[in-house]
């Protein structure tokens, strides 16, 4: 895979730890990398992909082109493989914010310590390997969107964390103080059923009612 560094015993504890420490923290992000997408330039999807002659897709289509120019909250809900990530790029390439970014993380593919300072950030020395600050992706979407891809498997703390941003439009970073104003539009996609997630106590219903301003439920390609 290629060298990273050269070490020798001529180097000092300190400089020895501080390569190894860079080593680490690049192998980190090149993990969370293979699960985190941002739009390329030339490759947005259009609402006209789902364009389909199946009676209850056009009624769904419907609906959808009454929120594009919303800048509401959305959740989309559907079985897998019926294209919740390719409906939220859509109807932001389309939407008021489509000169903007859109970032979007997959919350059941990454352990929780890493998702954390991958929506919210981390500040410098906040926990081990943290060598240098790094925004998250609400810092790194603002203007944009940000899609949360089976917000049904986020864990409890990480649930406070986001309703705060859904509140008061800001992120507290991992280890920091003050907190940082974003401008983002927030949609999430899952395939549970988030209201039994709600009774079973593993998903806050002040959350679920944040998130689903506007609710969409794909139909399933077996239906179009």
């Amino acid at each position: 895979e290629g060298c990273e560094a050269v070490l020798s015993r001529q180097y000092s504890s300190s400089s020895i730890r501080d390569t190894i420490e860079t080593i680490l923290e690049k192998r980190e992000q090149s993990v969370v990398g293979a699960f985190t997408t941002r739009q390329l330039v030339g490759e947005e999807p259009r609402l006209t992909d789902f364009v389909s002659r199946s009676p209850s897709m056009r009624a769904f289509m419907n609906v959808v082109q009454r929120v594009v120019e919303s800048d509401v909250s959305l959740l989309i809900l559907g079985e897998t493989g019926v294209g919740k990530e390719r409906l939220a790029r859509a109807i932001h390439a389309e939407g008021p914010r489509y000169a903007g970014p859109f970032i979007a993380v997959n919350c059941g593919a990454l352990p929780e310590s890493l998702l954390e300072s991958e929506l919210f950030g981390h500040e410098k020395g906040s926990f081990t390997g943290a060598t240098r600050s790094r925004r998250g992706c609400f810092e790194m979407a603002h203007k944009g969107t940000v899609f949360l891809d089976e917000i049904g498997e986020l864990e409890s703390h990480l649930q406070v964390k986001l309703l705060r941003v859904l509140q008061d439009r800001e992120v507290q970073r991992v280890g920091g103080e003050a907190p940082v104003k974003v401008d983002v539009r927030i949609m999430a996609a899952t395939n549970h059923n988030l209201e039994e997630d709600i009774q079973r106590g593993v998903f806050r219903k002040d959350l679920y009612y944040r998130l689903s301003v506007v609710s969409l439920t794909v139909p399933p390609l077996r239906e179009r």
